[in-house]
């Protein structure tokens, strides 16, 4: 059976960054295939409009759908499934699939659709990204502009009008699996500690919390978490059950979207080898006591085993660390290879030395 398309959810208030963030991230896809869905309110279709004109070839205009009635949660049997399976059902079938939610949805009944018959044997749900405005937070509001989040929801029939936006905020970082503090270049190193280090402890257990100018991060950060969020549905419960949805992202960054080619400035990689590997198990749980300690962000490449003629590969988003034997070494050197992937800053010398002891 084919492996399953995996879908990266992103979430966030208006304002916060999640086009500028996905822009972006199809900007340096490193070839991969994105198919885009954009779930827009009314028919404003701006969103859309930028990405179709970022003119990159592995996102042509065919990879672009856009859901113009809102409210993806509403209407998940009318507009959702259809177009997943419209998606399936090509040819040249897209390599990862991102859906750019409203910002006034909840995330948790789009990630329940994934459970759907027709969808859930095809599509995984790689893991749900909540961008949020940093400034904005630090400073005690939930978007940079709050009256316009308001008179969005304002022009929409369907809103529960009464709930507080604190309260659709706590859903979403309920529902994360990592939380992006964009705008982070407009606050304090002591401000982003601070702020990032409240967003942690608000979060599950293993929820990442990565700072971000400009919504710049790695496509090996934000793509390939592998969570399959679809069958951990009650660890991310809707703390607020309010039929309160909706709102468009005319992100306040696209004033200021002037490209910012240096954007990976706040992380770096390295590579660390090592010769063979004794005993698999002990490694692969030295290599998330490592990634504790180090704060590091991913982990990932090719395992050398004794007596094993097979590589094994290894990879880890945070400290779970997942690893499978996937093809012979044949020619290549018997070496443990994996690259280091962090915010800079990382002791690149304790960690190296870490893994190699």
């Amino acid at each position: 059976m084919p492996a399953k398309i995996p879908a990266t959810v992103v979430t966030g208030f208006l304002g916060a960054g999640k086009t500028t963030l996905i822009r972006h991230m199809l900007q340096n896809a490193q070839g991969k295939r994105i198919a885009l869905i954009i779930n827009e309110f009314g028919d404003l279709g701006v969103d859309g409009d930028i990405l179709k004109g970022c003119g990159i070839e592995t996102c042509t205009e065919d990879d672009i759908v856009e859901l113009s009635n809102g409210c993806i949660c509403c209407t998940v049997a009318d507009d959702f499934i259809p177009t997943m399976e419209a998606l399936l059902a090509r040819d040249e079938k897209p390599d990862h699939i991102v859906i750019e939610t409203s910002g006034l949805a909840l995330p948790q009944p789009l990630i329940r659709a994934f459970n759907w018959p027709d969808i859930s044997t095809r599509v995984t749900v790689d893991g749900v990204v909540t961008v949020v405005d940093g400034r904005a937070v630090q400073d005690g509001q939930f978007a940079h502009n709050v009256a316009a989040v308001d008179a969005l929801r304002a022009q929409d029939e369907n809103l529960d009008h009464e709930t507080p936006l604190s309260e659709l905020f706590e859903d979403q970082i309920a529902c994360a699996d990592m939380i992006v503090v964009n705008k982070a270049d407009l606050l304090s190193e002591t401000e982003a500690e601070t702020l990032t280090g409240k967003l942690k402890s608000e979060s599950r257990d293993g929820v990442q919390v990565i700072k971000a100018a400009m919504g710049a991060l790695p496509v090996d950060v934000l793509l390939g978490q592998g969570i399959g969020a679809e069958s951990d549905l009650s660890a991310r419960h809707e703390i607020h059950h309010h039929h309160h949805h909706h709102d468009d992202d005319h992100d306040d960054d696209h004033h200021h979207d002037h490209e910012h080619s240096h954007g990976h400035d706040e992380f770096e990689s390295f590579i660390v080898t090592r010769g063979e590997i004794a005993d698999a198990p002990a490694f692969a749980a030295q290599v998330a006591d490592v990634i504790r300690a180090n704060n590091i962000l991913r982990l990932k490449g090719f395992v050398a085993v004794a007596d094993k003629p097979m590589r094994q590969t290894l990879q880890a988003v945070g400290p779970r660390v997942d690893t499978y034997f996937d093809q012979p070494f044949g020619d290549a050197p018997r070496e443990t290879r994996l690259v280091v992937i962090g915010e800079s800053g990382l002791d690149q010398v304790a960690i190296t030395a870490a893994l190699q002891a």
